[in-house]
C-alpha cells in the first residue's frame, strides 16, 4: 500500500476518476498547463487533454454555472476554487442554483467543488478562510472535510460519485504535513464519522486540520483522563448517531449526564441541538434542510416538477 501525502492522495483520486469515467471533467483557474496553484493537477493535461482538464477565466460564478449545466446533461464536473475564499464570487450559482435544482426540477447536479481552505501558510486575509459554515447552512449541498490522506482520497471518490453538489474542504495546512498509507484504486469513504482515538472519559469532536491537532493535544492524556477523538469527516450530512454514541460513552459518570450544543451559523436561523444523554432530554429547533418548507407544506409536502431518480438531500 503506497504512502501518500494529503495532496498526493487528492491528486491520485482525481486521476483515478478521470481514468474510470469519461464523464468526469476538471475545471478551474490555472489547473491545466500550470498544474494548479498547489500542483494537484500537475501533468494532467498531458494525459487527459485540455478538453477534460480545462483552464477557465478568473470567474468563479462562470465556473460553477458551467459545471451545473454540464452536470444536468450527464457530466460529473470537479471545480477547483484556487482558494476557498474565492467561492464567494460563485455563491449564487452554488447555493441558489446547484443546491436547489433537485428540489425545483427533480434534476441531479453531481458537481464537486474543491475548496482549498484554512490558514497557516502566510496567505493573508483573502486566502485563508474556512467557509464551510456558509454551506452547512445551505440546503441541498453536502460538505466533507477529510483529515487524513486516506480519507482525502476516499471522500473525494465518494464526492465525485455522489448525485448531489458536494463542497470538498481540503485544508491547505495538511497538504504536505499529513502522510499515511492510502489504498490504490477507487474506493469510497462513507460520509460518516470515525473514531480517530478511542477513549472513555471525555470526547473531543473535530474535523479537518483540527483532528491531528486534537490527537497531538491529548496524546499524553489530560490529567490521566482517557480521551476519545471523534473525526466528523462529513459536516453535511452530520453523523449525529456517532456523536451521540461518543458523548454517551464518554459522559461524566459521576454526574450521569452530558450536554452538547451546536450553534448553526446565521443570526436569523440560529439553531441549537441538545444531546440526550443518561435520560436528560435535548431540545432541537430550526427549519428542515429544504429550500422552502412553507411552500412544501402548502403543497402537502410535494415538490415542484418531476422527481429525480438520483440523490437529493433530505
Amino acid at each position: 500500500m503506497p504512502t501518500l501525502t494529503y495532496l498526493q492522495a487528492i491528486s491520485a483520486a482525481l486521476r483515478d476518476e478521470l481514468r474510470a469515467d469519461p464523464n468526469v471533467i476538471l475545471m478551474g483557474e490555472d489547473i491545466g498547463v500550470f498544474g494548479g496553484a498547489f500542483k494537484v493537477t500537475d501533468g494532467f493535461v498531458d494525459e487527459f487533454g485540455t478538453d477534460r482538464v480545462m483552464d477557465t477565466p478568473l470567474a468563479e460564478s462562470g465556473i460553477i454555472g458551467t459545471a451545473i449545466g454540464a452536470a444536468v446533461v450527464g457530466m460529473r464536473p470537479v471545480c477547483e476554487m484556487q482558494f476557498s475564499d474565492f467561492i464567494s464570487c460563485g455563491f449564487d450559482q452554488l447555493v441558489n442554483v446547484a443546491g436547489k435544482m433537485h428540489y425545483r426540477q427533480g434534476l441531479a447536479v453531481p458537481i464537486t467543488v474543491r475548496l482549498p481552505s484554512g490558514g497557516g501558510f502566510s496567505g493573508g486575509p483573502f486566502h485563508s478562510q474556512n467557509p464551510e459554515a456558509w454551506f452547512m447552512h445551505s440546503p441541498g449541498i453536502k460538505v466533507v472535510a477529510p483529515s487524513t490522506a486516506a480519507d482525502a482520497k476516499g471522500l473525494l471518490h465518494a464526492a465525485i460519485r455522489d448525485p448531489n453538489p458536494v463542497c470538498y474542504m481540503e485544508h491547505k495546512h495538511l497538504y504536505r504535513r499529513v502522510k499515511d498509507e492510502v489504498p490504490s484504486g477507487v474506493f469510497e469513504t462513507p460520509f460518516s464519522a470515525r473514531v480517530a482515538q478511542p477513549g472513555s472519559d471525555l470526547v473531543v469532536i473535530a474535523y479537518g486540520a483540527m483532528v491531528p491537532m486534537a490527537l497531538e493535544a491529548v496524546s499524553d492524556g489530560l490529567d490521566g483522563a482517557s480521551v476519545e477523538v471523534l473525526d466528523l469527516r462529513s459536516l453535511v450530512p452530520l453523523d449525529e448517531e456517532a456523536i451521540l454514541d461518543s458523548v454517551e460513552r464518554c459522559s461524566n459518570r459521576r454526574r450521569g449526564q452530558c450536554d452538547l450544543c451546536r450553534r448553526r451559523p446565521g443570526r436569523g436561523a440560529d439553531r441549537r441541538e441538545g444531546v440526550r444523554v443518561a435520560g436528560r432530554p435535548g431540545r432541537t429547533g430550526g427549519c428542515p434542510r429544504r429550500p422552502d418548507p412553507v411552500l412544501a407544506a402548502a403543497r402537502g409536502g410535494r415538490t415542484a416538477g418531476r422527481r429525480s431518480t438520483e440523490g437529493g438531500l433530505p
